[in-house]
């Protein structure tokens, strides 16, 4: 690891509070002037760092640069050395995600990136994902499931969102199946799961779990045709610079499920928080709207439906509830 990064590591660790140049030189062998030349390097990176003379370097509590560094600091201890990669700006970090899986990217590989400029989410659609504002990352996943499976990541990954998002927000988070998450009726984060696949077994090689969630974006900053859809989870761009802890709350949570997916406990949570069940909802199917009454979620994460008295299961397509 280079100077500069084990001097992020340890203004991270200990952001808001003051530590000498000295010491930092002490602690990694290294003179004062690597660690002048470190700081700065930092500053130009965009970290807000506030430095004394006669105290120190301090991290502000106001910094929200993520890193790879900035990630790994609040992962599980099993995870401290999965690969994370950073970028300040991707088309997509699914697509980057997907050329490294193809170039046999290990299980638990993330791609993040600041913006994306090409963000996808489901049916080809634009996810909006400006700069400094949220979590937009894409994780491989090994699961060793048949492509008829897959769609069960997907659940997982939403409760592993879910599971973060209540360790950093009170308000109550739900999903409308099968990969959106909605927070006080407005859209907060988008799941899309892609399949990269061996065609004659039909088995998955991998998954890539892309996630892009509003964080502090603000309102008047969406694009007019999602302001009265899209929200955040901290209103109007509140000040919380969060997002490496919570980056890394979500990997932890959606790595710690996928490697245990044959316990289908999750399931339960995803049912509890599910947005739809028990309601009458609005489908689309072979480019028809259709109507039916959303009764459960099976074993593989499908939606079961019950319509004109019959059971069917949707394995994906466009759902809504039904407003009268």
């Amino acid at each position: 690891m280079s100077v500069k990064n084990e001097i992020l590591n340890i203004l991270e660790t200990n952001k808001g509070k003051t530590i000498s140049g000295q010491e930092l030189a002490d602690i990694l062998d290294v003179s004062r002037t690597a660690v002048w030349k470190a700081i700065n390097l930092l500053k130009q990176d965009g970290y807000i760092i506030d430095a004394s003379s006669n105290k120190g370097y301090s991290l502000s509590t106001s910094s929200d640069v993520v890193s790879s560094e900035s990630i790994r600091m609040f992962l599980n201890e099993e995870f401290k050395e999965i690969p994370i990669s950073v970028f300040k700006s991707l088309p997509s970090t699914n697509t980057k995600a997907k050329e490294e899986a193809i170039l046999n990217a290990v299980h638990g590989t993330v791609i993040f990136s600041d913006e994306q400029t090409s963000g996808r989410g489901r049916f080809g659609r634009e996810f909006f994902s400006p700069a400094d504002s949220g979590i937009y990352m894409s994780i491989i996943l090994k699961p060793y499931l048949n492509i008829s499976s897959s769609v069960l990541i997907t659940t997982a990954a939403a409760v592993g969102v879910l599971r973060a998002l209540d360790k950093f927000t009170d308000e109550e988070a739900q999903i409308k199946w099968v990969n959106d998450i909605f927070m006080n009726g407005k859209k907060v984060c988008g799941i899309l799961t892609e399949a990269v696949t061996d065609f004659e077994s039909g088995n998955v090689e991998s998954i890539i779990v892309g996630i892009g969630l509003n964080v502090k974006t603000k309102m008047e900053d969406f694009p007019d045709d999602l302001k009265n859809k899209a929200g955040s989870l901290f209103i109007n761009g509140k000040d919380t610079s969060i997002r490496s802890q919570l980056a890394a709350e979500i990997i932890n949570n959606i790595l710690t499920i996928s490697n245990n997916l044959e316990n289908k406990e999750f399931l339960k949570e995803y049912k509890s928080r599910s947005l739809i069940l028990g309601k009458q909802i609005i489908y689309t199917k072979n480019n028809k709207v259709e109507e039916a009454f959303a009764q459960d979620i099976d074993d593989s994460g499908r939606l079961v439906i019950v319509k004109d008295g019959k059971i069917e299961v949707l394995s994906s397509g466009e759902v809504s509830v039904k407003i009268y």
